[in-house]
């Protein structure tokens, strides 16, 4: 797993290229195993063709043309007119169909990049930029395009066009054979030096791409911030620095990446020289005619072309790499929170929850954030956790919809341990509501109706109607089909929650949690709402955190949680006459209430 980090940081990657995670990328290929069968035959073809012009070349100059066989002559020319007709269908088909078979990988592999970062804990947002996550799915799997596409089908027709080509020239001439691969160990060499400093180069260029990508993603959300406190110019600044790296170690991959190619090409020219040398001097013994001298020249490029397509495949190969060892990082981050084998349905629940001695801490060796909290609720019971910020009030209602596990201890619901049964049953039977409510791009209508895809209509406003937020939708521009921005931008932080929590009670929830959420409604607001969730409320198991007390004073039972335990509960009545915790906390805050209403008046 990456390590944690910011966009100042860069990420660690292999010190070599993986060949486990290359030889991974044969699970897409299998998929479409028909289809590239067909492009291997039809690469096949083309290699025999390329093969058989020089051949047909050294007849027409050592036979057809010195007996002037015009016969001859027109046969071999009409044969290569119909070589290269059909070389070039072709490689119009190879090169299609290649280009489908790669971009149909590529939405699979894009695919289950997405589908599984659903599913990974909360914890694994929390620690890493969203923007080192966007550039895995997006920019990491379009840079595998041209390798998985055209590079991956290609290098095998260079392969084999190779070896029929050194065959083809050692049954020609083993001699001048052997001579024009003297220079061939100058090239391994060249190509394992460019490798190690290519790759490296581009393990550099991945990680400053990653902190690109996640300071804008970071600087676009914290837009509004940039602009209150006026630091539009030291916003400025650090992307310059961000981009000036990514440019930096982009021309620095680069400059290494050009030499494969020259220095390629350069070993091949002087190859080529040689042969020459060798064939018109009869250097080392060597005789051959004009046009066995002309073929083996082609056969030589059609042995050096190869070469080089290989060469710059492998350099294709190295720059992906780097980039599919990030998109397989990912891929096998192991969910935290995952259904345990043999996890069963959780059948239609009633609403009693039971804390068994729940210690929680989240890290094996790490404190106890939650110490023995032990307490049983019946069905349709309202309670409310209150206490000091990090006392471990959030922590409880996670482990109730199992965004994490206990430590020690058991949660059960109806009897059910939450670890035996599936999540999506389990969370199904669920309404969370969060302070930082989250308004999806769309319009009023489909916001709420995530809550429960098939709702109708009537569903929708009647939901709406039950926590007050009818009346502000009405009044927008389309009612309910007014379009809103993403995060719900154009909305203010109360409409925001109020649609956010028609869509929790459209999904008609056995058990509701809600985690500060109506922190961001003004009291007029909050007073209608309560007044709208009273009998919705009514037979529902509902757990409510509220810094706000005059939230949460009907509640049946009020739990004050500190350090990871519950110190008194009761009802508001109760604990007001104890004279506690809750007592100390109630008269502070109302004394700050009436100090605040007598400096407005």
């Amino acid at each position: 797993m990456a390590q944690r980090n910011t966009f100042r940081e860069d990420e660690e990657l292999e010190e070599s290229i993986n060949l486990h995670d290359i030889a991974r990328v044969g699970k897409y290929l299998k998929l479409y195993i028909s289809r590239i069968v067909r492009i291997l035959a039809v690469v096949v073809s083309m290699s025999c063709i390329v093969v058989s012009v020089p051949y047909l070349t050294k007849i027409m100059i050592d036979d057809a043309i010195p007996n002037k066989d015009l016969g001859k002559l027109a046969m071999l020319a009409g044969g290569l007119f119909c070589l290269i007709v059909i070389y070039e269908l072709a490689l119009r088909y190879r090169t299609v169909d290649i280009t489908r078979v790669g971009q149909l990988m590529l939405k699979d592999m894009r695919r289950d990049l997405f589908t599984y970062i659903q599913t990974l804990p909360f914890s694994y947002f929390d620690s890493r930029p969203h923007g080192k996550i966007l550039i895995r799915v997006v920019n990491y799997v379009n840079t595998l395009s041209d390798t998985l596409s055209s590079g991956l089908i290609n290098v095998f027709s260079d392969i084999f066009t190779f070896f029929v080509t050194l065959i083809v020239m050692f049954a020609i001439d083993w001699q001048l054979a052997l001579w024009s691969l003297v220079l061939f160990p100058v090239l391994i060499i060249w190509v394992r030096v460019l490798q190690y400093f290519q790759r490296k180069a581009y393990q550099v260029l991945s990680n400053k791409q990653s902190n690109l990508n996640a300071f804008i993603h970071e600087s676009i959300a914290g837009v509004k911030t940039t602009q209150t406190f006026a630091r539009e110019k030291e916003q400025f600044d650090t992307f310059q620095q961000q981009q000036d790296d990514v440019r930096t170690a982009w021309m620095a991959a680069k400059h290494i990446e050009f030499l494969m190619w020259p220095g390629v090409q350069t070993i091949s020219v002087m190859t080529i020289a040689f042969i020459y040398f060798v064939g018109i001097t009869g250097f080392g013994g060597v005789s051959v005619t004009t046009g066995m001298l002309i073929a083996f020249v082609g056969y030589a490029n059609n042995f050096w072309n190869p070469v080089i397509n290989i060469g710059n495949f492998y350099n294709q190969l190295v720059t992906c790499s780097a980039y599919l060892e990030r998109i397989f990082e990912t891929l096998d981050v192991k969910p935290e929170i995952a259904n345990k084998p043999g996890a069963t349905e959780l059948p239609a629940i009633q609403g009693k929850v039971d804390f068994n001695d729940v210690v929680f801490r989240y890290e094996d060796d790490g404190r106890n954030i939650l110490n023995l909290v032990d307490f049983h609720v019946t069905p349709g019971k309202t309670i409310a956790l209150v206490g000091p910020t990090g006392a471990g009030k959030t922590t409880i209602v996670s482990l109730l919809s199992r965004f994490y596990d206990v430590s020690e201890g058991s949660v059960t619901i109806d009897g059910h341990d939450v670890r035996d049964v599936t999540l999506e049953s389990l969370r199904r039977q669920m309404g969370v509501m969060l302070q930082d409510t989250f308004i999806f791009s769309g319009n009023v209508r489909d916001n709420i109706r995530y809550g429960k895809l098939d709702a109708t209509d009537e569903e929708i406003e009647a939901a709406a109607k039950a926590v007050h937020a009818h009346e502000f939708i009405m009044e927008l521009p389309d009612g309910y089909d007014t379009t809103v921005e993403e995060r719900g931008s154009t909305l203010s932080a109360g409409q925001r929650q109020l649609i956010a929590f028609a869509r929790v009670l459209l999904a008609d929830p056995r058990i509701l949690i809600l985690d500060e959420a109506t922190s961001n409604i003004d009291t007029r607001t909050e007073e209608a709402l309560q007044a709208g969730l009273r009998h919705l409320l009514k037979g529902r198991t509902s757990f409510i955190i509220a810094h706000r007390l005059s939230t949460i004073e009907n509640a049946d039972q009020i739990f004050y949680i500190d350090h990871g335990q519950i110190v008194e509960h009761g009802t508001h009545a109760e604990l007001l006459e104890a004279k506690g915790a809750y007592y100390r906390l109630y008269e502070s805050q109302y004394a700050m209430i009436r100090v605040a209403t007598g400096a407005t008046e």
